[in-house]
Parts: C-alpha cells; structure tokens; sequence
C-alpha cells in the first residue's frame, strides 16, 4: 500500500528508526548485556510481527509480551527466539502457553504448580523466570521473604522445569530523582544473594528504557527496552545522560477532505464550543477519536499542514477533526496534516501530544487503533 493510495488516515512506521534506537540500546549498555525489546500491545501498536522481522536481523537475546496469545502470535510468525511473558498466566492460558514453549514469569507457588504440570507434558520441559516486588507492587514475590519462597520454588525445579532468570520492574526509573531506582535494584540483589541456585544460572534483570540508558550500574544480565524503541523519550523530565534522544519511528498523517471559508460567529463540532472570531479558513481532516486521536485535543492540539502549524478547533469527533488554515491560505483538498511527526522545519512529537492530554507517549502509541493503516518506511516497505 503507497501513501497515494491513503485517501483518508494513516500511521507511517520507519524501521530504520526502530533498528537505530535498538542499536543505540545496545551501544549504551555494552556487549556484556542481552538486549529483550518488548513487543506487547502489538508492538506499542505499530505491529508486533514488521516490528520483530524488522529486528530479528540485529539478533536480540529474545522478545517480551505480556499476554500468552501474543506469545504465541510470534511462534506462528516464525520466532524461534526466547518469548518471556511478563504478566501472571491466567490457568486457561497455560496450557496454550507452554505448548509454544514460552517462557513464563511467576508471581506465586500457585502459578509455578501449573506451569510445573504443564512442563512435564512438553517434551524438553518449559523454562520460567521469578519476578521478584521490590516496590512496584503489581505481581512478584516479595523481597523481604526470599528465603521462604526461594526454597519451596527450588524443590519443584526438575529436569522439565528449569529457572532460568530472576527480575524486578522499576517503579520511577524515569524520574529525575535516582533514589527509587537504585533502592530497587539493592532489594534485588539482596534477594538473589539468598537464592539456594546458583547466580550463573540465572538471568538477573531490572531495566526498562530509562533504566537501561540512566542507570549503568542496574543494567544486571539484560535490559527491556520499550517506549524507546518505538520512538517516544522515556524520561522526558530526567534526561538519558550520554545516550542521544530516541529517533522517532511513528507519524500520524491524515487528509483535508473539505475546506470552507466561514464568517464570523459560524461554530464548530459537538457543543459548538469554537466560534470564529472573524472570516476564518477551516480544514476538515478524515481522523477522529475512533482512529485514537484523542478527544481532549480538542481546541488544544495542532496539525501541520503545508509545513506550518494549525490549531485544532471545535471538538474531535468520532471520525473528523476541524483545524483552523487560516494561516495557510494556499492549502487544498487532499493535502496531508500530520497530527505526529515532521513536516518540512515543523515537527509534534509523542511527547508534546502526549502532555497536552495529561498522559505518556506509551497511551498515545498504544491507543492509535486498526482503523489507521500502517504503512512501512526504511529498506522494509513494500515487504
């Protein structure tokens, strides 16, 4: 599919970008440390499977999902590689889990005794990793009590289910204040020094992107990297140090499908909540809040058309956005705005969107729904 095919919205992915924020990743953390991107939610919603063809080739240690039937979506697209599921199987999930031979994260003894059961009818036995709460509280095993739980998972591990890896999940990594960070990472260590198995056949991690480009000394075996991949700053406040700014990887792109001059008084959207002040030149864009534009943008975000910024009028409806050309006198039908990205010397980023609306980068990617057609740029497109 070309661009001059798109005649309403559109998500641009360059995956030249996405390998070149992997490999800064890696330059980052040096060769001692598995790099596991992290493809969950469909690949920050850019597409799990071009996202993991696009870096298979830069040979990363494995992949990160956070449901079974994403894991198991990669087995059917040909990965080979370790796929770590790292949120608690649900016990309908296991069986489906195990015989894609994921690897599974556990919280609790009940779900090690459910993925012990499923190991022993898959042959060559099933691998999982501990996580270990050490202050961001969703699932994990607590750190104070290591030498109590650390034993009882020992005596279940056998020749069907080995234990290969032990981690945490920073809970402030992007935080200007290092101290939350590191605290996690000592519990951590403090846990493993009790473990009754040998620390060489474990595979210790802790950081995200931002922990993995702030915080050298927390990097352990590996690091996961997400929202840096996939082009948005992980710690927009903190700063990453010595490692450069993610390149961005997505663009949100729409049509002008109708322009109307209107005059004074005319209103705009559902509540009629712009009027226009004096003649004003309006641009109807076919995106809206179903293709996951987000609705609070209305009468505070911004397009770029014709390589000028435009302000959003009116309310973002379902399916079409109002902007104001005004001050883009020469624009027409079919003309392309962008709603995220560059155009010509202007650019929105994931960050500028994302702090209009009160949120991260990682709901603006996430929420950009099937509606929008991804299109593939970089040595990739048209594969």
């Amino acid at each position: 599919m070309s661009i001059n095919e798109l005649e309403r919205a559109w998500v641009e992915v360059d995956l030249d970008a996405l390998r070149a924020n992997f490999e800064a990743v890696r330059r980052a953390v040096g060769p001692g440390v598995a790099v596991i991107p992290m493809v969950k939610a469909d690949g920050y919603g850019l597409g799990a499977e071009r996202v993991v063809r696009a870096l298979d080739r830069l040979e990363p240690w494995g992949y990160g999902v956070a449901t079974a039937r994403e894991g198991i979506a990669l087995r059917r697209a040909g990965v080979e590689r370790p796929v770590i599921v790292f949120s608690p199987l649900p016990p309908d999930a296991v069986e489906d889990a195990a015989e894609a031979r994921l690897t599974a994260c556990i919280s609790d003894l009940g779900g090690l005794e459910r993925w012990a059961a499923a190991a022993k009818r898959v042959p060559g036995g099933l691998d999982f990793h501990v996580e270990i709460d050490t202050g961001m509280g969703r699932c994990g095993f607590d750190w104070r009590q290591a030498h109590q739980w650390a034993e009882a998972i020992k005596e279940r591990v056998g020749p069907a289910l080995r234990w290969t890896g032990v981690f945490t999940h920073f809970q402030g990594a992007d935080a200007p204040e290092r101290a939350a960070a590191l605290v996690q990472w000592e519990r951590l260590r403090d846990a493993v020094a009790q473990l009754p198995v040998s620390r060489e056949d474990l595979m210790v991690h802790a950081a995200n992107s931002a922990g993995a480009l702030r915080f050298a000394e927390c990097r352990g075996d590996a690091v996961r990297p997400g929202i840096y991949l996939y082009g948005g700053h992980p710690a927009p406040d903190a700063g990453l140090g010595d490692a450069p700014a993610p390149r961005p990887v997505a663009s949100v792109r729409s049509r002008i499908v109708l322009v109307r001059d209107v005059p004074p008084g005319t209103t705009v959207g559902y509540g009629a909540t712009h009027v226009a002040r004096g003649w004003e030149r309006w641009g109807t864009l076919a995106i809206g809040y179903g293709d996951g534009l987000r609705r609070s943008l209305s009468n505070r975000g911004f397009a770029l058309v014709r390589g000028r910024r435009v302000p959003i009028v009116g309310r973002i409806s379902m399916d079409m956005t109002v902007v104001d050309l005004s001050g883009v006198p020469e624009a027409r039908v079919g003309d392309v705005a962008t709603l995220i990205g560059r155009d010509g010397d202007e650019e929105i980023t994931l960050e500028e969107v994302a702090g209009l609306v009160d949120t991260i980068s990682y709901e603006i990617l996430t929420g950009l729904t099937p509606r929008l057609p991804r299109v593939v740029l970089g040595d990739d497109a048209g594969a």
